[in-house]
Order: structure tokens, then C-alpha cells, then sequence
């Protein structure tokens, strides 16, 4: 007999019928009451077992943690708490699990405690319906792109540019460290090491995704990225997974458009497709804020978030417009701001955008039209020689979500900022040759995948959307 999941189970479509089902035991009551979790669901299956007939031993076995094999006939459950449950003919541990050992007793643990076991808080409800979520948005995003005619390009995560001119990346090398090979003037010999020349792990696939865009039209990346930032907060992962599209002859204008579509797109389809674990999560958002202070309580509950975000308009303001309000606003005049805005030109923190969409405009708000000083050299340079076009999306809770320009299609601009920048054009000839050979405007952007998935999900921290979360200290597992 063929294995069946619980998801397909509870359906009721084998009412009457010999089935078997196969998975991790939560709980086992009154020495009578198997409930069993798959993961197909968050909903587990209860297995009826008369202890008369099975052996003593056996049913001590049964312990929570255990994988098991059951058989029985689907019947309607005669007690409160689930509509069909199993009466067990055959049981066949595959699996035991000491309990005085397994951590996951049958009790509430909190998030720290589960960081700490990331290789096993998968099987707890909260985790389940997070990595479920998490493979829809997956499949959604590829969907997205796939019926716009985007092509999937994969860049290198090894490479020698710096996209964003940070200069926070993981080296990558194969040198002896304790002892490297070191040229005539003392320093370390690059040209020994595996690659002949310095490299790193990528911070993004954007500019090797322009060149693809300025031969295939439309193209989106959706890999990887670490940043060696020592940024120990709620928002922020060492390593983490970018959606980055490129767009050739597309301004900024067109750049905004695809942003907001992509995002609701992306809420939408978890709305339609993850009823289930979404109602899950909802109701444990609604109890975490039970428990805190007034002022900081949502105003909405997840799923009246996500509907929000999928049935509004996005506010767009300039960068100008967005510093007026915040100079003129009670958190920035009663100095409640812990980074206090003065003047034009201040690189906006997570609390301005976050007053900006939950306080102010209460939706998520498009700001453009940056600075150029407090942005990337690849930015388009506009007509006031002070500001790029630049974006940024944002959205309540997380602050910024995605950030894109259009690119600076012009070459003789393009070298001028790489020189005010301090950037060498050999690092980036092939770059530049895109602007040599068909230049065309072009624009893209970049969606930090984690963040996206902690919105849907309502998850506090970002370290609990990804199943092993790399941070400063800490690459467990």
C-alpha cells in the first residue's frame, strides 16, 4: 500500500478505506491517541490504537519525535478537535526518539530557543508553515517573471567586482593563511591565489544581470548574496536571497510600475495559495501582540496587512518631499528619533521609513529621486545634478524592502562618477563596454527575498525565515 499525506487525508476522499500514512509523532495520549504531522500541513492526523492488541513495547516507543508507519481505515472522528482520524491496524516505529532527550517537548518554546535548534524547529507548526510559505513565494516569484517573458539568469557568487562600492564581502581564497606567498614590497601575492587576483563572495548579481538585459530585453536574477556587515538586528543576514530583474529601454517611471506590481503579486498569491498556514501565523501574531505595550501593537492583523498592501496604491514621493515631512514631524521635533533629521541629504534610517509608511501615509510608500552622494556610482544621474533616480520601496514593519534606480546609461557620466567614487575602470571594463557598444536606458531592481517572506509571514525577526540563518557570530549548522 502506497504511502498518502495528510494534507490529501484530511479531504476525506478516503473515507472508508485502508490507507497508510508515515510521520513524526507530536503527541501520544492515554496510551491511545497518535497525533501525526508530515509536514504536508500544519494540521496533524489522529491514529486511533487499541493498546490491547499492540505489545507494550511497542506503544512505549511511541514517544514524541518518533517517525512512525501506520495503517487503518479513515474514519469520522467521534471526538472534538478534527473531522477524520485513522483506526490503526498495523504501527511500524521507523524512527525512535529518546524522550528525555528530544527537545521539542509538547510545549510552547520561544524563538530563541528555537534558533538554537534550527535543524530541528522545522517540525514545530510555526517553522512548517514558514518553509511552506517560503517555497510558494518561491515558485511565485519564477511564475512572476516566467509570464512577463523575464529570462532566469544565473550570475557568479564567486566575483572580483564590488556592485554596491561597500567594500563589506567575504574574501574567497585558497591561500595558506598562516603563511602566504608575499610579493618583493611585503604584501600578499594575489596573483598565486587560485583566481589570480582578489575575489569575493557576490553582494549581487546586478551588474554582470545588466549585460544579460542589454542582449535578451528582460531578464531577473535569484540567488544568493552575503554582505560581511557587522549588523547584528532584526533585519539584517549575513547571507541571504535576491531577486534582481534588469530591464532594458525602461525608466524609472517603469521601474516603480514593476516594483509595485511584483510585490502585490507576490501578497496576492500567498493570500490565494497559503490559506492555511497564513490563518496559523495570524492567530500567533495576534497573540504575540497581546503581550506587548499598547503603542506597539499592530494596528491590523497579518492577513488585514496583507490585503491592504494588495488592494492599495503605493504612496510615490520624492526623497525632497519625504525629508520635508520627516524635519517637520513630532518624532524629529521632540528628538524621538534616534537618528534626527536636519537637513537635506541625510541617508534615511529604518525608523524614518518606517514612521513614513505606519504613521504618515499608513501604506507602503515608493520614495525616489535620492541624493547621488548617499548612492551607488551605477545610478542615473538627473537633470539637477544633485539627485539620481533612484527607488526605494517600503513597507510597514520592515522599512525598506526593495531598493532600484534607473542605470547611467552614459558612458562619458558614467566614468565621471567612477572617478569621483574612487573606483578603478579596469576593475570594470567589461561594464563599461556595455555602454560603448548599444547603449539604451535601462532600470532594475533588488528584492531582499528574506524580508519579503517576513512580511507575508509577520515574522519579528528575519532570522526565522530562513531555515539556518547566517549573522555576525554565528553560522551554526
Amino acid at each position: 500500500m502506497q504511502r498518502i499525506k495528510i494534507k490529501e487525508l484530511l479531504k476525506g476522499e478516503k473515507l472508508g478505506k485502508q490507507v497508510k500514512v508515515m510521520g513524526w509523532v507530536r503527541t501520544f495520549r492515554s496510551n491511545r491517541f497518535v497525533a501525526l504531522n508530515d509536514g504536508s500541513t500544519s494540521n496533524n492526523m489522529q491514529a486511533v490504537v487499541d493498546f490491547e492488541n499492540f505489545e507494550e513495547a511497542l506503544l512505549k516507543r511511541i514517544t514524541t519525535g518518533a517517525s512512525v508507519s501506520i495503517t487503518g481505515e479513515l474514519v469520522e472522528s467521534q471526538g472534538k478537535g478534527q473531522a477524520f482520524e485513522i483506526m490503526v491496524s498495523s504501527l511500524e516505529i521507523l524512527g525512535d526518539s529518546d524522550p528525555d532527550e528530544y527537545p521539542l517537548q509538547p510545549k510552547k518554546h520561544s524563538l530563541e530557543f528555537l534558533r538554537d535548534i534550527a535543524h530541528l524547529r522545522v517540525r514545530t507548526n510555526t517553522f512548517g508553515a514558514i518553509y511552506r510559505i517560503r517555497h510558494q513565494m518561491i515558485y511565485a516569484v519564477h511564475t512572476f517573471f516566467h509570464n512577463k517573458g523575464f529570462v532566469n539568469v544565473h550570475t557568479p557568487i564567486i566575483t572580483g567586482s564590488d556592485a554596491e562600492g561597500a567594500g563589506e564581502m567575504f574574501r574567497v581564497t585558497s591561500l595558506n593563511l598562516e603563511n602566504p606567498p608575499k610579493t618583493e614590497d611585503g604584501k600578499v601575492d594575489e596573483s598565486k591565489d587560485f583566481f589570480g587576483h582578489e575575489t569575493n563572495l557576490t553582494v549581487s548579481g546586478q551588474l554582470e544581470g545588466e549585460t544579460a538585459a542589454m542582449a535578451l530585453g528582460e531578464i531577473y536574477t535569484f540567488g544568493p548574496t552575503f554582505r560581511a556587515e557587522n549588523s547584528n538586528t532584526s533585519r539584517h543576514l549575513a547571507e541571504f536571497w535576491m531577486i534582481e530583474p534588469e530591464m532594458a529601454f525602461c525608466d524609472l517611471q517603469g521601474n516603480m510600475d514593476l516594483a509595485e506590481e511584483f510585490v502585490k503579486y507576490l501578497v496576492s498569491y500567498a493570500l490565494e495559495n497559503c490559506k492555511e498556514d497564513l490563518a496559523l501565523l495570524d492567530k500567533r501574531a495576534a497573540d504575540e501582540d497581546k503581550s506587548k505595550p499598547q503603542i506597539e501593537r499592530n494596528e491590523m492583523g497579518l492577513i488585514e496587512r496583507l490585503e491592504f498592501v494588495a488592494t492599495n496604491d503605493f504612496e510615490r514621493v520624492t526623497y525632497t518631499q519625504a525629508i520635508e515631512i520627516l524635519r517637520n514631524s513630532k518624532p524629529n521635533k521632540k528628538k524621538k528619533f534616534k537618528y534626527i533629521i536636519e537637513e537635506w541629504g541625510a541617508d534615511l534610517q529604518s525608523e524614518h521609513e518606517r514612521f513614513l509608511v505606519e504613521k504618515h501615509f499608513k501604506k507602503p510608500v515608493t520614495l525616489y529621486n535620492y541624493p547621488a552622494t548617499i548612492k551607488a556610482f551605477y545610478m542615473r544621474a538627473n537633470e539637477d545634478n544633485k539627485t539620481v533616480a533612484a527607488m526605494d520601496v517600503l513597507f510597514p514593519g520592515i522599512g525598506e524592502i526593495i531598493g532600484g534606480s534607473q542605470r547611467e546609461e552614459r558612458l562619458d557620466v558614467l566614468k565621471e562618477k567612477l572617478a569621483v567614487m574612487n573606483i578603478e575602470e579596469k576593475d570594470l571594463w567589461w561594464y563599461l563596454d556595455t555602454r560603448k557598444f548599444g547603449t539604451a536606458p535601462h532600470s532594475g531592481f533588488g528584492l531582499g527575498f528574506e524580508r519579503m517572506v517576513q512580511f507575508i509571514t509577520g515574522m519579528g525577526n528575519i532570522r526565522d525565515v530562513i531555515p539556518f540563518p547566517r549573522t555576525p557570530g554565528n553560522a551554526e549548522f
